[in-house]
């Protein structure tokens, strides 16, 4: 196995944790301001993701993390705004 792969594996992997568990947290906002701050950290975490998955040729990958951004997104301008 490629170790370049696999160390890009898990930092696509963790930069989905780390916007899933903004996503989590924006629920548990107590006010617009630190909504929309875990908003902005679960965007910057998806694009994380979605560039590395793009530059290692993860396409479909890419592509499903490009849908729950757009979900999360809508969620948001439902919920928050």
């Amino acid at each position: 196995m490629d170790d370049g792969l696999f160390t890009g594996i898990e930092e696509i992997d963790a930069q989905i944790r780390f916007a899933e568990k903004a996503y989590d947290e924006m629920y548990d906002a107590r006010s617009a301001a630190s909504a929309m701050a875990c908003f902005s950290e679960l965007k910057d975490s998806f694009s994380a993701a979605i560039a590395l998955a793009d530059e290692r040729g993860l396409k479909e990958k890419a592509e499903l993390l490009r849908r729950r951004l757009e979900h999360c997104k809508q969620v948001y301008r439902r919920q928050f705004s």
